[in-house]
């Protein structure tokens, strides 16, 4: 064997021990239904609460519109990734930078997808840090209206208190429970938001529907920042692929088939969730509803404290699953490129580093919602909307005017008019709300 030879044989051999520790690739024994509630997970996060409210800044027709098309494109853009994750001969492509660097080649793939990702996924955590916090800090207030007022940060940090733990389960099988969990009251606390609002009444001739501004301008920017209220609610696309690399796969039994299956479950889902909480919400409050739906539930105290323990519990399994990836990518780099040995101590220290840094991050940010409306407009709508449509005209170039090239075309141009308009509807909600944010509020 040649110099050369046995250089790339121990090559392949760390790459093979260092997947086998990795969080993404270090147990491919998920079900089909595991990848039904860590799509759930992923996708009907905080977002669903916003829907009224972002509705209210539409109004009917475009907000059904963009509703309904949302998840028609986002359903279509989930199968071609699905579809892709084996697309070349003997490979799986487990992590969305690798279909990138498949289409865009190695260094190219890399700078085009991710530092679109860990956007993304690092501006979720954070969110969810201060959502977790919030939902935390509205319990107490309702519970115990007399008690001493405290501040979000200090909810903040007892949310993030239990992931110093559950940070170290080792991959997405490992948290499996708490993803279900996290599907389970997803689908529980979307259901209190849109029963609550038909037990509160839909009297269209006392509810408001007129739009929420009184200025064209107003409207037509607060309809944009509405679009990327929408693309955040329909993320979970990050982390799809990664996903899909938890689970068997032969050539006779391809993993596309449970983890298409999956999909179409979770879909189901988030159509349960999604359109009853934005119509009957909106239906229900009007141009009055607030930003979160919950929060305009003012009684029964017991209905609102249950709500936000939901909501509780399912960010922290979001935020497990969006942090995984992250996990991932920072393992995968220390390990085949620093050459840093495998071992618990590393993952100790690369996790809970992460978990520190948004904790900080959300502590100081508590407004960080705003924020991610303008940031999260670049990543959230190419990653989800467009960018798999891309790569798939890339790689399978289908015959120009085609059914599929007419189809992802259609996608791209909804995508790229999301990109542009939904930071710009976020920068003028900053400006405009700007004199009310205080660090560590």
């Amino acid at each position: 064997m040649t110099d050369s030879e046995r250089k790339r044989s121990e090559g392949v051999k760390i790459n093979k021990d260092a997947d086998d520790w990795l969080p993404i690739t270090s147990s491919r024994t998920a079900k089909w239904y595991y990848s039904a509630f860590h799509n759930v997970t992923a996708m009907v996060g905080a977002g669903v609460l916003t829907l009224p409210y972002a509705m209210s800044q539409m109004g009917w027709a475009w907000g059904g519109v963009v509703m309904v098309v949302s998840w028609v494109v986002t359903l279509y853009t989930l199968w071609q990734m699905v579809e892709m994750h084996e697309m070349v001969p003997g490979q799986r492509l487990d992590r969305y930078h690798e279909l990138g660097q498949a289409a865009f080649g190695e260094k190219l793939g890399l700078y085009i997808v991710v530092p679109q990702q860990l956007t993304v996924e690092i501006g979720v955590n954070i969110l969810y840090m201060v959502t977790g916090g919030k939902s935390l800090k509205k319990i107490y207030d309702t519970a115990c209206p007399t008690c001493r007022p405290l501040r979000t940060t200090y909810f903040i940090l007892i949310f993030s208190s239990v992931h110093f733990f559950l940070s170290h389960c080792p991959n997405f099988n490992s948290i499996s429970f708490v993803s279900f969990l996290a599907a389970l009251t997803s689908l529980s606390y979307s259901t209190i938001g849109w029963g609550a609002s038909v037990h509160r009444g839909i009297n269209p001739s006392i509810t408001d529907y007129s739009p929420r501004s009184s200025t064209t301008v107003g409207r037509v920017f607060g309809a944009f920042h509405a679009l990327g209220e929408v693309a955040f609610a329909y993320a979970g696309h990050n982390v799809v692929l990664e996903i899909q690399a938890t689970m068997p796969s032969t050539p006779e039994k391809p993993c596309k088939k449970p983890m298409w299956k999956g999909v179409i479950v979770a879909y189901i889902i988030v159509a349960i969730c999604y359109f009853p909480v934005a119509f009957l919400g909106y239906a229900s409050f009007g141009r009055t509803v607030e930003s979160n739906i919950l929060i305009s539930l003012e009684k029964p105290a017991w209905l609102i404290i249950m709500a936000n323990a939901f909501v509780v519990i399912h960010v922290i399994g979001s935020y497990q699953i969006f942090a995984m990836g992250v996990f991932d990518m920072a393992e995968s780099y220390l390990v085949k490129v620093k050459k840093y040995t495998p071992c618990t101590m590393l993952r100790v220290i690369v996790r809970t580093t992460y978990v520190a840094i948004t904790l900080f991050l959300g502590m100081t940010f508590p407004f960080f919602s705003g924020l991610l409306g303008f940031f999260g407009g670049f990543a959230f709508a190419p990653t989800t909307y467009f960018l798999p449509c891309i790569i798939w005209l890339a790689i399978y170039k289908p015959k120009r005017f085609s059914f599929s090239w007419f189809t992802n075309w259609i996608c791209i141009i909804i995508g790229v008019l999301l990109m542009i308009l939904a930071p710009l509807g976020a920068l003028r909600h900053i400006i405009l709300e700007a004199k009310h944010y205080k660090f560590y509020s």
